[in-house]
């Protein structure tokens, strides 16, 4: 798990490639990343697939009743089926600007 904070925001990257590990460890030390935005990073993991990525749903839903974003980066995966309560890009630049973006609409009082 690399850790790298940018600003307002936590870029947290998978190094194992074992999603639920890093959920694991993710969930234990929340604690220091809940007042940043958060970027999970789980692109170089191939075996990332829909139903894995629905195992940080319960984590996402905790995050933004903080008023915080929570991003998700995966490849390979197909968009659609993922739940709309989640947010999942297919690359680093994107979660930024989605980032970006909430943090307006958050600003603007949406």
């Amino acid at each position: 798990m690399k850790v790298d904070i940018k600003g307002h925001t936590v870029i947290i990257k998978d190094t194992e490639g074992n999603i639920a590990a890093f959920l694991e460890k993710v969930s234990n030390q929340y604690a220091s990343f809940k007042d940043h935005n958060l970027i999970l990073d789980i692109s170089h993991d191939k075996t990332a697939n829909v139903k894995s990525i629905k195992t940080f749903s319960d984590l996402s839903k905790k995050h933004k009743k903080g008023k915080k974003s929570f991003v998700i980066v995966a490849e390979n995966i197909d968009f659609n089926d993922v739940p709309s309560s989640m947010l999942v890009v297919p690359t680093l630049l994107e979660a930024h600007d989605m980032i970006e973006m909430e943090e307006i609409e958050r600003d603007l009082g949406f």
